[in-house]
């Protein structure tokens, strides 16, 4: 439902806001969803630079809504349908092409780690608590979540947070990998906005370049075939020798790349 994933534009930046305030930004099936369709305006968008994902009110996200998760019309699997839209919404968020900020208070836990961890940064204040929680409710993890996991934190943390469904405070959640960023609530949309600023100010090939070699060592890919026509777009495309030209004239520069 596209009603509670309002986007907004600040700047270069798109804002999209996970609103379902009552419930803690439990996200629905429909909400799932709608989610690849809400990101696709803003990855086409040249405008936007950045993508901020963040949640109404107090919280971040709390997951799925359990009430919705065995109410798919197959009775032998009846999470099929609501787990066929998260991944394919977690998939959408991770292929978003242009940098992307989970900016997270108080409750981020189940389907709201996954939607964090699909982002390429997260930026906390100290309300912040984590959980992954399918070992309360009888769930098996699915495996691209949890490769999602391992790849911030590890497989060990990744098994604490799976075998326990423990909820980590913001504290735990720096120490561990799972959050980039660790600042004050008075000071988190502040910090998220100068960070934001600052990647628009990038060159959004490099950007763009970066996300598709790490996507490709993190799958063990051939992150080379990816990065040598990129090298010589930098060139074609005047990224480089505009940010050298930017250097020794000790001026911003003014990258024009907009994929």
């Amino acid at each position: 439902m596209k009603e509670n994933l309002p986007l907004r534009r600040e700047g270069h930046t798109a804002v999209l806001t996970i609103d379902r305030a009552a419930k803690r930004n439990a996200m629905t099936a429909e909400m799932w969803a709608a989610l690849p369709d809400v990101l696709a305006g803003p990855a086409a968008d040249p405008e936007v630079r950045v993508l901020v994902v963040t949640g109404a009110g107090p919280s971040f996200c709390a997951g799925a809504d359990i009430a919705g998760l065995l109410g798919g019309p197959d009775p032998q699997d009846p999470m099929a349908e609501v787990r066929a839209h998260n991944l394919a919404a977690q998939a959408a968020l991770r292929a978003f092409p242009k940098p992307t900020i989970a900016m997270i208070r108080g409750h981020c836990i189940g389907g709201g780690v996954e939607i964090a961890a699909s982002c390429d940064l997260r930026f906390a204040d100290r309300s912040s608590v984590f959980g992954v929680t399918p070992a309360k409710v009888g769930i098996v993890y699915p495996p691209y979540s949890t490769r999602a996991l391992v790849d911030l934190v590890g497989p060990a943390t990744t098994k604490y947070l799976l075998f326990s469904g423990e909820l980590l405070d913001a504290d735990d959640a720096l120490r561990t990998g799972l959050v980039d960023r660790l600042v004050e609530p008075a000071d988190l949309e502040d910090e998220v906005r100068r960070f934001a600023e600052v990647l628009a100010a990038r060159s959004a090939l490099t950007q763009r370049a970066t996300k598709e070699i790490v996507a490709a060592l993190t799958a063990e890919g051939d992150a080379e075939a990816l990065a040598a026509p990129r090298y010589r777009e930098t060139i074609s495309a005047g990224e480089l020798p505009e940010g050298v030209a930017a250097f020794a004239e000790r001026r911003p520069p003014r990258f024009g790349w907009t994929g």
